[in-house]
């Protein structure tokens, strides 16, 4: 089953329910994975459907924090909720002490020494990481540990 299948699925749930934030959200996900299709003109991978949910989490909790600054708390409040269903869609990120053990697993594994070997190095920790990660962070870390 597709996440596209799953939020659909939650989506009906929410409306009998009537838990009206929870089907906001949901059908804020629904259209934002379709737009997703219709600008690929093809049915979204898994890859491409966590990228717009990590991109649309990243939208909320950009807009909770703008409404934060801005004396609006309950619409903060309401953008953080959102966020929190989002999250629920994405596989659990990584640990930092995961992460930095799949860096130094992949800069062994690969002989990496400096920063004109991070590309090989990136590969491997993102294969060992897979879509538990995102790639800024990922690099970031590779970076630092590459640069010393």
């Amino acid at each position: 089953m597709s996440l596209q299948d799953d939020i659909m699925r939650d989506t009906r749930v929410a409306m009998k329910g009537r838990d009206r934030l929870r089907v906001e959200a949901l059908r804020m996900l629904t259209a934002a994975l379709k737009n997703g299709e219709i600008e690929k003109g093809r049915s979204l991978t898994e890859d491409e459907e966590l990228a717009i949910l990590r991109r649309q989490l990243k939208q909320r909790e950009d807009a909770a924090k703008a409404f934060s600054w801005a004396d609006r708390e309950q619409q903060a409040r309401a953008e953080a909720a959102e966020a929190k269903i989002v999250r629920r869609y994405l596989p659990s990120p990584l640990s930092d002490e995961e992460l930095e053990a799949i860096v130094e697993e992949a800069i062994r594994e690969t002989g990496a020494t400096s920063m004109r070997d991070m590309s090989t190095a990136m590969a491997r920790a993102t294969a060992h990481a897979g879509k538990r990660v995102e790639g800024k962070r990922l690099a970031a870390l590779m970076r630092g540990r590459l640069q010393n």
